[in-house]
Formats: C-alpha cells, structure tokens, sequence
C-alpha cells in the first residue's frame, strides 16, 4: 500500500516514540526488579497489571492515534511487536492489543490478530514467489537499517512447551507439549559415512554489502560469489559440524540461477540425488537468510548480542501438510523443536521461533530429519551472519551427536 509523505512522517514519529517508550519503561522495570519484593517494586508490578495505567502510559508516549489510516494502521500490526520489547507492557499485552484496536480502549472491538512480529513486514522471498523482481534491493548503508532483537509472543498463532515458541501459520493443529517430549526417530550412523548435507535451494542470496564484504551483485541482494552468498555460511556451518566430529556434504549448486522460477523443483531433485548416492544422510539442511523490509522501504535486520558481538538471529522454518502429501512432517518438526531448545540454552536470544508455513513443504518430505535454516536477512551484514550461522552449527551438533549409533 502506497502512503502519502504526512502518513510517512507520523509513521516515523510513532517509532520513535514507541522505541523512547520501549527503553525507558525497560530501564524501570529492571531498576525496581533489583530492589527485590519492597513496596515500590510490588507497586510498580501492580500499574504494569492494570490496563488504564498502561493505556494511559502509551497515550503519552505515542499520542491520539486517529482514524483507521495512516498511523493507527501501522501501529496496529507494530503494537504487539512494541509491547514485546517491555517487559511492563508485556504483562498487560491483551490489554495494551485492545488499546491498540481502539479509541481509548473504551469499547474496542475485538483486536484483529496481529502480524507476525517476528517478521516485521515480510517480503514475499522466504514463500518462493517466482518473481526475483519483486526482491528487496541491496542497502549499501548498514547505519540506515534498523536492528531488531524478535522475541516471542503470546499472541495469535503462538504456541510453547519447555520454552519453545512455535509460530504456526496455518490451520493445522500442533501439540507443541507432545513434540517437546516425543524422541527424535533418527539415527546418525558412523561418521565415516556422510551424515549431514547443507544445500542451498536459493544459493546466491547475499548479505548488505559492508567494509570489505562486497560482490557484483546477479540480482537484487543476490551474488554468484560464493565467498558472499549462502554457500559462505554453509562453509562456516560445514567447519563446526566437522570439528565436533560429525560428517558432512556441501551442494554448493545454485538451484535459484541463472533462473529463479522454480528452485524449489530443482533443488529437490538435487537431494533425492544425493540421498541416492549417499543413503547414510540422515540430516539435511536447507541454508537461507531472510528477508524483512517494511512496506514504506525501512529494512529491518534481526540482530542480537552474544559475547558482546552482534550475531544475526536464526530462525527455522517448516513445511505443513496443508501445502502438499508430507505425511510425516511432525518427526521433521520434533528435530527443530530439540535443536530450538539447544540454541535457546546455549545462546539465549539466537533463535526466532521456529515458523510453520502453509506455502510449501520445502522438500522437506525427502526425509524425516530436513530443515530449512534462516540466517539473518538480507539487512545483515556478512559477518552478524557467519557468528550466527556457527552458533546455530554448535548447538544443532550438541543435539546431532546425541543421534549417532551403530548405523
């Protein structure tokens, strides 16, 4: 949707606001969470409790939102996404939604599900739309591209069980408590044989160019430089897999050039080939970054902080029944749910909740033990991508070698 250049500004203001809002009622809360249980800390709890006080707070910060357009719209699918960042307005979340929906929250209607606040505004990449025309361009200025930590939500379309979010899409039900439990039906033989294969059905996907990470570009945010493009992280993946003693293949093949249409077709066939050759490949990893631009041309990058470095966020993605004959995707769902876990032990803030989509099975019914990894976005530089690709490598291997056996 096209917007005016008033609604721009007051989109831009909003944000500002909602991010002042954001770190002050954070920098609080932490403050009176360290007085212990006293009296101005059990008070401060009790106002982040009640729904008056926190609307009253966002009407401070972010004004009158009015009418159904312009602002209002776009804070509407940001709400949840703001109060997700404070843990003050976290408490209160259904309250702060039905503010969000409505004047004053006197009488709001109920508050229409919200966006997926894991991807701001997605483009329509990760689906596999067939159109690289329609691909956000590369941003030649890293300082222009706003962070953002994604954290889970308890909104629509969110489930958890032993910590782990799940964001399903589709109307398929999932049990995350019975996948949190269930075993992985999968056994790694001897790491003589190839255990593991990454590939890359959309290989030349790249990263925003920065310092000395730059490519000729094949496409928008794409390269056939394979030092720049996915099959870097593969490498940087391949590498970790291998230092823990697991066995590993490379498909370095660009599945998505020189045509795009289709490389979900051609990288399946590529799989069944190597699962042919190879029938000790028990694991196969699809290696992609995503996508986030939002609708007035902001990119967003997903981006956390481990060991005082910035990493790119990963996020695995799933395939569902509802797009194609997967019959037993839920095994494929419980191997995601056990390396999830892991990256949220090991790294917390490393991984988006694992995503279910409707759009496609990703190839993901060639095996039982296939997953499509999301490193960063295209906002990312090359090098947030590379820390967070080999700490998805690590805690992915600590799950995968609890799985070798006698074959």
């Amino acid at each position: 949707m096209k917007r005016d250049r008033h609604n721009g500004i007051q989109w831009g203001r909003v944000l500002r606001r909602s991010a002042a809002l954001v770190m002050v009622t954070a920098a609080l809360w932490a403050l009176l969470a360290a007085a212990g249980a006293g009296a101005a800390a059990e008070a401060f709890r009790a106002l982040g409790e009640d729904g008056g006080f926190v609307s009253a707070v966002l009407r401070a910060e972010l004004g009158e939102v009015e009418g159904a357009g312009g602002p209002f719209e776009a804070l509407d699918r940001w709400g949840r996404l703001v109060v997700g960042q404070s843990t003050l307005l976290r408490s209160n979340e259904e309250a702060v939604a039905q503010w969000l929906a409505g004047e004053n929250g006197a009488g709001a209607a109920e508050p229409e599900a919200p966006a997926d606040p894991a991807k701001p505004s997605p483009t329509p990449e990760a689906e596999d739309p067939e159109d690289p025309a329609s691909l956000p361009a590369v941003t030649t200025a890293p300082d222009d591209i706003i962070p953002r930590t994604l954290v889970p939500s308890s909104g629509s379309g969110y489930t958890r069980a032993d910590g782990v979010y799940i964001y399903n899409t589709t109307g398929v039900e999932v049990d995350a408590a019975a996948l949190a439990s269930a075993q992985v039906n999968i056994t790694l033989g001897d790491p003589a044989e190839p255990q593991i294969l990454i590939m890359h059905t959309h290989a030349t996907e790249a990263y925003t160019p920065d310092g000395t990470d730059v490519y000729v570009q094949t496409d928008n945010s794409r390269t056939l430089d394979n030092t720049q493009n996915m099959v870097r992280i593969g490498e940087e993946m391949k590498e970790v897999f291998e230092e823990m003693g697991l066995s590993v293949l490379h498909d370095e093949t660009p599945y998505d050039y020189p045509q795009y249409n289709g490389a979900y077709g051609r990288s399946g066939v590529g799989v069944e080939a190597y699962l042919e050759q190879y029938p000790s490949i028990k694991i196969v990893l699809d290696v992609h970054r995503d996508a986030l631009i939002g609708e007035d041309g902001t990119v967003y990058k997903p981006l956390t902080t481990v060991d005082g470095q910035d990493t790119a966020q990963v996020m695995l993605v799933m395939g569902s029944p509802e797009a194609g004959d997967y019959p037993r995707w839920m095994e494929n769902l419980t191997l995601a749910m056990k390396i999830q876990k892991s990256m949220d032990t090991l790294y917390p803030t490393l991984a988006r909740p694992i995503t279910i989509r409707g759009s496609s099975v990703y190839n993901q019914e060639l095996t039982n033990g296939s997953l499509l990894v999301e490193v960063g976005a295209h906002g990312n530089t090359l090098q947030e991508a590379i820390r967070g690709a080999r700490l998805f490598a690590r805690a992915a291997g600590q799950v995968l070698l609890e799985l070798e056996g006698d074959g």
